[in-house]
Parts: structure tokens; sequence; C-alpha cells
């Protein structure tokens, strides 16, 4: 780990983003894949059916990055202050938490499953789809829980690289099994939910195999799984911030399908589904980006080199920022093609190709808000983080989309994401000029 301390940051950072880039933009492509099967192998409205799914798939992951995202932040600053075996502890309370909140989401959502579903804005049309999806899904929350999780303690202990061969294996796999589920097997949707529960699972037995070896610095010992108020309570309060983005999404998602059933009808929620899975994709890759400088920023944080971490956060900044305007130029250039990619339905080409022009207008902004973000939950200042996550989410992004739906119907509710975006800019800027200047070590080149 002294590498992160000693290094130059531009061979450091990009020997850390490109596995972190490949990996989370690996957990996108599950989305990706789901649809683009399920749109040409079972139809337009199992789309529909799957976009629906969504919040209830935001809770679970926000409970998942919950505990994974303030497990691995603090595994990476305890190994920057030498303190492997509180580094130790985090992992084996982080495992037992994934264990026991997975199961208990499960469990109630398995029960609660239709009104759940009915209450997100599923039809008579859509529902067997969405259900038949979501409960394969929730049979194998607990493996998905630690499979993600268990890749962020690795890259955050050293071993990037190894997580991204376990989450391109997983991906592969859930690429081969499911049109063979779908196409072959004449599985359907269940098909589909089937392939990435095992992909998952599989992905999980590797990153395993490495945190029992222990000639590795983090693994696991009898001693780690006794549960500590302590450090539950620093995983929580850091991860409060993840958790945070992934609960108002939950209510986003939620609010923009049921407005979309209202003004635009059950393919307008597939429309959305589409979006969101390509929008999903290019965020992975920024959040990649950020994942890739977060062990950096922790260690360097955590052993005071200053200008180290500011020059992680600047290359990090400069190519997230590169990636949304790539992105914001080929989804304004080429919509109808991405949305053909995804069904054959022309009503539902037409809507999504729409979709596509207004949700992406200020895509090339959202890259500095979710680096800033990232910054502030990587040197353990998770309530700055939680509050520009809440700035965006929730004051501005829900207000907009209650106010535009009415007037503009379902233009108005491409427009609210381009109109919060924006403004969350202005505020990331902001915030990190004034928490800056208010540092004793500002003399650090920013």
């Amino acid at each position: 780990m002294t590498k992160l301390g000693e290094q130059p940051i531009r061979k450091l950072f990009w020997s850390y983003a490109i596995p972190s880039i490949i990996a989370s933009t690996s957990t996108s492509l599950y989305n990706v894949i789901d649809r683009i099967f399920i749109g040409h192998g079972v139809g337009p409205y199992a789309i529909s059916g799957l976009a629906l799914t969504l919040p209830l798939m935001n809770i679970a992951v926000a409970l998942s990055t919950l505990i994974g995202t303030g497990a691995s932040s603090i595994i990476s600053i305890r190994l920057g202050e030498k303190q492997n075996d509180l580094a130790i502890k985090t992992l084996g309370n982080a495992t037992l938490l994934f264990i026991i909140i997975g199961f208990l989401f499960s469990f109630l959502s398995f029960i609660f499953i239709e009104p759940i579903l009915k209450a997100f804005g599923a039809s008579e049309l859509t529902l067997p789809y969405a259900k038949d999806f979501m409960q394969i899904i929730l049979c194998g929350n607990i493996f998905s829980n630690l499979f993600y999780g268990f890749y962020n303690v690795l890259r955050s202990s050293g071993y990037p690289t190894k997580a991204m061969r376990g989450m391109i294996f997983s991906v592969l796999l859930n690429l081969a099994l499911a049109p063979l589920f779908i196409f072959v097997f004449k599985w359907g949707i269940r098909g589909a939910a089937l392939a990435t529960v095992i992909s998952q699972f599989s992905g999980l037995v590797v990153f395993f195999t490495h945190l029992i070896d222990k000639n590795h610095v983090v693994h696991f010992t009898r001693h780690s799984f006794q549960l500590s108020r302590h450090i539950i309570s620093k995983i929580f309060s850091i991860g409060l911030s993840p958790f945070v983005v992934h609960t108002c999404a939950f209510l986003v998602v939620t609010v923009v399908n049921l407005q979309l059933k209202r003004y635009g009808g059950d393919f307008a929620i597939g429309a959305s589904g589409i979006i969101n899975s390509i929008a999903g994709l290019i965020l992975m890759i920024i959040f990649g980006f950020a994942q890739g400088m977060q062990p950096i920023i922790g260690y360097n944080y955590g052993a005071k080199l200053y200008q180290r971490m500011w020059e992680a956060y600047r290359m990090t900044v400069l190519w997230a920022s590169i990636t949304g305007l790539v992105a914001w130029a080929f989804a304004l250039t080429f919509p109808h093609a991405i949305a053909q990619a995804f069904t054959n339905d022309q009503d539902m080409i037409n809507q999504t190709a729409h979709g596509i022009r207004l949700y992406f207008l200020a895509f090339p902004l959202i890259g500095f808000q979710l680096v800033t973000s990232h910054f502030f939950l990587s040197i353990g200042k998770a309530r700055i983080s939680i509050m520009l996550s809440l700035f965006r989410q929730v004051i501005i992004l829900l207000p907009v989309l209650l106010i535009f739906s009415p007037i503009f119907k379902v233009n108005g509710v491409w427009l609210s994401e381009p109109i919060s975006s924006s403004m969350s800019m202005i505020l990331a800027v902001y915030v990190m000029y004034n928490w800056y200047s208010k540092q004793e070590w500002k003399t650090v080149r920013f």
C-alpha cells in the first residue's frame, strides 16, 4: 500500500482507474444486457416491466452501498494510518451486515412484491414481467450484496486488477447465460434474472477465495466477525452519503415512472428504462474514475500528503468531464440507433429517441459534481457529500419533476434531469472552493 503515497500520481491514477472503470462499467452492463435480450426475446412490455423493478433495485443497492462504500473507505484510511487490524475487523463487520440486512430486505420484499410493484406504476400488462424478474433477483440478493461489497474491499485494499477480473468474469458469464436461458431454454424474463444471479454468485466465489488467503493484508479472521458498535457506526456514517444518493434515486425513479404512466403510458416507462440503462453505463465510467481516485485520495489524506491528493482530484475531474462530453455528443447524434439496439417496436423507438435528446442536454456537467461528492466521501467528510447528493436529487430534481410534468407532460420528465444537473454543478463548484479556502494547507496548488 506504500505505493499510494510514493508512485507518481498519473501512473497510480491509471493503474487504479482503468480496472475500476472496466469493473464498474461491467456492473452497469447487467442492465444493458438484460434489456437488449429481453427487448428482442420477450417483447416491449417486458422492457417496461423491467423498468418498474428499478425502484426496488435502487433500495437494494442503497443498502449495499451503505455498507460497502463505508467499509471500503474506512479500510483505505486505516491502511494509510498503518492500522491493519482495524481494516481486517472492518471487513468482518461489513460481511455480517451484508448478510443480515440482505436477508431482511429480500424476505420482506418477496412477501409484498405485488403491492410494491403496483405502487411503482405496474399495470396488468407489465406486472407479470416485473414480478417474475424480481422474485428471482430477491432470492439471490445476499449473494449480490456480498459480490459488490467484496469487489470494493479488494479495490480499496490494493487489488484493483483482481477486482476487475472478478467483475469481468461475472459479466461475461451473464452475457453467455442470458441468451441461452431466454432464446434456447425459453425461460423469458425469469431466465434473464437467473443468469444475473448465477453470474454474480460465481464472481463472489472469486472474491471470497482472495479474502480467505492470509497472505493478503486484508483477509478474514475468526476475530474479525465480532460485531463492533464503533466500527458499524463508522461504516454507516461514511456509507450514509451513497445510501442517500440511491435512496433519492429510488424516490426519483418512482416519481418518474408514475408521471410517465400518467402522461405517456407503459411504453414511456419502457423508454425511461432504456435511457436509464444507457445513462447508467456512462455514469459508471465516470464513477469508475471516482472509484479509482478513492484509495489514492483516502491514503494520501490520511498520510497528510495533500499535494498528491489534489493532483489525483484534478485528474479525475478532467477525465470524468471528457467522458460526459463524449456521451452527450454521441447521444444527441445517434438517438434512434441507440433505441433500436433495445427493441424493434417503432413506437418505443420513437419515444426513447425523443427522451434521449432531452435527457442528455446537460450531461457534460455531471462529472464534476459526481467526482467532487466522491472526493468528500473519500476523506471521510460524509456530511458534505450527503448535502451535494440531497441538493441534486431532492431539493431540485423532485420539485422540477412535479412542477414540469403537468405543464409539459412527458417532456417535463425528460427535462428535469438537465435542469438539476446544471444547478448541482454550480453548487459543487461553490462548496469545493469554500471548503478548500478554509484549510490551513490551502497553499497547496489546487
